[in-house]
């Protein structure tokens, strides 16, 4: 090996890893390092990080996990890609919005609701009822996704268990009365919890209306491109037929180009999928030409697009922050000289 490739590759960068374990140990450093970057990147200080206002700190999370730096390498330029590709709202949870929706106006009705609901779980006892209460709120209440394990699993059980005695977690067909009552007591202590230690929620929402689908079977090359590249995968048989049989397979790898979620991530969209394979009898099996195979592709996208654009599908998720994306190697010099030495 001569010197100029030897040079080469000890400039090379290798991503194995290691760098995004180590960022994930120290947990107190980190809390300190997402309340400052947070605050920074807040400039309307409305306790929520929109995409414009996100977009600064998409590199120092890059550089934090050891990526190259943004259009410097292909193989990690989809990475961050995929962080714009849906609106993602930073939500910090401090137990203001919590604390105002508990002493609102709309509170008692709405919870009278969740409660008639749970009232016909005759074996739930009055801890599994709050708990499922609390899984009734959103990050539109203030309230950290419950289904998330580290947030059960550090706020909603500890929490409940301790507004409850005993006897209270046990009982069964609790009253309206009681259940309003010891919910409540629940809710307060969570919103204090949260103004105590702040919650980071990473909150995104998508809407798929068909739009995705309308422009990728405009553009002709698009589609072909799109369908040509799915096909190189599938198995044709001597005369260059396709099984219809790989039609939701084809399907699955042409969704992002038309903006469409991956087979098996929306129950509702898987739905209108199995109705529009059922139209072309996408499940009979049969060996068509290639052209006879995007016709049929054509159609079943184009009956997607016409059931989106009648009923639009949205969905939303809600991510917990509740590990470190960093290490002290990576922070900035004020937040490291605040660490204190581990024993």
């Amino acid at each position: 090996m001569d010197m100029k490739s030897n040079n080469h590759q000890q400039q090379q960068q290798v991503l194995d890893g290691s760098d995004i374990v180590e960022l994930v140990e120290n947990e107190k450093v980190f809390d300190k390092f997402v309340e400052q970057k947070f605050q920074q990147l807040d400039q309307d200080e409305d306790g929520k990080l929109s995409v414009t206002e996100l977009q600064p700190a998409v590199a120092d999370i890059g550089a934090a996990l050891g990526l190259p730096a943004q259009g410097t390498s292909p193989d990690s330029d989809h990475i961050y890609s995929e962080w714009k590709r849906d609106p993602i709202v930073i939500l910090r949870m401090d137990g203001e919005d919590l604390s105002e929706f508990v002493h609102g106006p709309g509170y008692e009705i709405e919870l009278v609701s969740v409660f008639s609901e749970l009232s016909s779980c005759e074996d739930a006892s009055l801890r599994d009822c709050i708990v499922k209460a609390l899984q009734s709120l959103s990050v539109d209440h203030g309230m950290p996704p419950s289904n998330d394990p580290w947030v059960m699993s550090n706020i909603v059980e500890p929490i409940v268990d301790s507004c409850l005695d005993e006897e209270d977690k046990r009982e069964k067909s609790a009253s309206q009365e009681k259940f309003l009552e010891a919910f409540k007591r629940v809710v307060e202590r969570v919103a204090q919890r949260l103004n105590e230690q702040p919650v980071i929620v990473a909150h995104s929402e998508n809407t798929f209306d068909g739009s995705g689908v309308r422009r990728l079977l405009s553009n002709k090359f698009e589609f072909d491109k799109a369908l040509n590249v799915a096909l190189e995968t599938i198995p044709k048989d001597r005369h260059g037929k396709v099984s219809k049989e790989y039609l939701r397979a084809v399907l699955d790898t042409v969704a992002p180009s038309a903006t469409l979620p991956p087979i098996g991530a929306v129950t509702q969209m898987d739905n209108m999928i199995m109705e529009a394979l059922k139209m072309v009898n996408g499940d009979d099996g049969n060996m068509v030409k290639e052209e006879e195979f995007k016709k049929t592709m054509a159609e079943i996208l184009g009956s997607i697009m016409l059931q989106l654009e009648g009923n639009p599908i949205s969905v939303s998720s809600n991510s917990v922050v509740h590990e470190p994306l960093t290490s002290a190697a990576f922070l900035p010099p004020t937040l490291n000289e605040t660490e204190e030495p581990s024993n």
